[in-house]
């Protein structure tokens, strides 16, 4: 009888686990499914082909897929290479707290390049991805200007925890996938939303860092929170604001960088009567793509013009520490450039930069398959991220790891007794 398990059942979408399948014929050859439906119905699924050895087995963690949307030893292949059924569409879990992802593992004889309702697996299982551990409190967070969501390690250590705000990029709105993660692994971690988000502007027109001040404060007053300091992590439009936060906010010692600028980018940031112009994007430079979707990597002008200084972010002030986190085929701005023009300014133990060859711009916990393209809120077509599918997984593997050290380096540590799924 055959039998396909994942181990375990219910985990951490951060997490690795095994998928094997026993009671195959010596050297049968079989297709692994995988698939999951998303909370707009949007279904995304990933398939690879494996012969199995001779006692009849197929381990992913030992054996090598043939092919599929992927080759090779990949023990999380199947959860790493998703991919949507409809063009453009984004793996995102919105309600980290409520429900995981089921993630449905099937086992097909021979090859079985597309499932119609006519094909029976030989077996299957599901898996339970989930974006936080047993027992984190979500606590949505009004207060005074600052909106987004206060995530909170399980018990039975009652904290001080290291404090995290975590921020993301052009879309707006309220994203917690990643902070339920962190949260998972002993941080206190405010999901920030800074616009298009209940009663903030709909729109971008200007970063005022008196919003991003307040919430520091807000965060580091909370009884659960461990200061003086906090982190920032931010992604693209995230991380200009998390280097500014760093450059300006005593509060902030210890900042991650992913795929953002060093400069201000068609939006002012003010602060205390401070103002630096931002640089305009250069839209008619966009180019269209085969499938219709927006390349804008050339919109932006060359920071390295003399005209562009007055936009700079002065990282030379940062305090605390920085870790970069470059994706180098990013396709929505030259990531890598930027990370080199701030640390060049910055002291020598003041930063740390990882760079990935094939990555591209939405570098994400390893849970999440690379999305290279997609539709994106206020953009009238797609979007071009970037990034192979083989190297992005690896450099989100390796950098999630790396960043979570980092913070518990310079922000004191987390506390080790945390259930873990």
């Amino acid at each position: 009888m055959v039998e396909v398990t994942v181990t375990p059942q219910s985990s951490l979408a951060d997490r690795a686990v095994q998928v094997v399948v026993r009671g195959l014929a010596p050297s049968q050859l079989v297709t692994l499914r995988a698939w999951l439906t998303d909370e707009h119905g949007e279904r995304f699924q990933a398939r690879a082909f494996y012969r199995a050895d001779e006692a009849g087995e197929v381990d992913a963690g030992r054996h090598a897929a043939l092919g599929g949307n992927y080759a090779g030893v990949w023990p999380m292949g199947l959860f790493w290479f998703l991919q949507p059924d409809t063009l453009f569409r984004r793996l995102v879990k919105r309600d980290v707290a409520g429900s995981p992802f089921l993630v449905h593992l099937e086992v097909f004889d021979g090859l079985c390049l597309v499932t119609g309702p006519q094909d029976e697996p030989l077996a299957a299982c599901t898996a339970e991805r989930w974006y936080v551990g047993p027992g984190v409190q979500r606590v949505p967070i009004r207060e005074g200007r600052v909106r987004g969501a206060l995530l909170l390690p399980p018990g039975p250590h009652p904290g001080p925890f290291p404090a995290v705000i975590d921020l993301f990029g052009g879309a707006g709105g309220l994203i917690e996938f990643r902070a339920g993660l962190l949260a998972s692994r002993g941080f206190a971690v405010l999901a920030l939303a800074f616009f298009a988000y209940e009663d903030l502007p709909r729109t971008l027109t200007q970063l005022d860092l008196e919003y991003f001040e307040e919430a520091a404060n807000l965060l580091l007053r909370h009884p659960k929170v461990r200061g003086p300091g906090l982190g920032v992590i931010g992604v693209s439009k995230g991380a200009e604001v998390a280097l500014a936060m760093a450059t300006f906010l005593p509060q902030v010692v210890a900042t991650v960088w992913i795929n953002g600028t060093a400069f201000l980018h068609g939006n002012s940031l003010i602060y205390k009567g401070l103002r630096i112009p931002p640089i305009p994007y250069h839209t008619e430079r966009m180019l269209f793509t085969e499938l219709g979707a927006m390349d804008n990597s050339a919109i932006f002008a060359d920071p390295r013009d003399p005209a562009c200084s007055a936009s700079a972010i002065p990282v030379e002030k940062i305090q605390g520490k920085v870790l970069f986190v470059v994706g180098e085929a990013d396709r929505s701005f030259n990531s890598k450039l930027f990370a080199q023009l701030a640390t060049a300014r910055m002291r020598q133990d003041g930063y740390r930069l990882l760079s990935y060859p094939g990555a591209g711009h939405l570098i994400e916990p390893p849970g999440s398959p690379l999305c290279s393209v997609s539709s994106l809120r206020g953009s009238p077509r797609p979007v071009v991220w970037g990034g192979e599918p083989q190297p992005h997984a690896k450099a989100q593997e390796h950098s999630w790891q790396e960043i979570v050290q980092f913070l518990e380096l310079h922000l004191g540590g987390t506390v080790p007794s945390l259930p873990v799924i």
